[in-house]
């Protein structure tokens, strides 16, 4: 064999090496890949049962009826739609009525979207991206709305330094 035979043996092998991983790499992320949904889109795009799934909402007031085993069933909106929603599990602590949260999980042929979790709000000025860019796309988000809302830090002064220097 030449040298540029081999040279073109060893580029085709690494090529061929390359190909397989990035094979291997894209099919695996397949399985993993989980998208956002509203309640709104879940009602106009129709997903199809079985399909794997995030949907994140606000917790419909007076939906929650906890079941015996840890069962509970509440319902998500965006003010737009309603999906009713099963999970069974703990609860997190900050998960109530009223306030914002996404699960994931599938959604049923009765379209009952059963969650395998639940993950609700950090503080009371929190609101998952997704939702409120659902919230948003919709007009049914203020900014600062919340009666706690975090005031903006007051910019300091275009002249101010980190320190003074001193004159000896």
């Amino acid at each position: 064999m030449t040298r540029k035979s081999r040279r073109l043996v060893l580029i085709a092998c690494c090529g061929a090496v390359l190909a397989l991983a990035l094979g291997l790499i894209l099919s695996a992320m397949t399985g993993s890949i989980v998208f956002f949904r509203s309640p709104t889109e879940v009602a106009a795009q129709g997903v199809a049962p079985g399909t794997r799934f995030r949907l994140g909402g606000l917790v419909t007031e007076g939906s929650l009826k906890r079941g015996p085993d840890q069962n509970v069933e509440f319902s998500v909106t965006d003010t737009g739609a309603t999906v009713p929603v099963q999970y069974r599990g703990q609860l997190p602590d900050l998960f109530r009525e009223g306030q914002g949260i996404v699960a994931e999980g599938t959604l049923d042929v009765g379209g009952v979207f059963r969650a395998d979790t639940v993950l609700a709000k950090h503080d009371e000025n929190y609101m998952p991206r997704e939702v409120a860019d659902a919230l948003k796309a919709q007009g049914r988000w203020q900014e600062g709305a919340g009666k706690d809302a975090p005031k903006a830090a007051p910019k300091p002064p275009a002249d101010a330094t980190l320190g003074q220097r001193s004159e000896r």
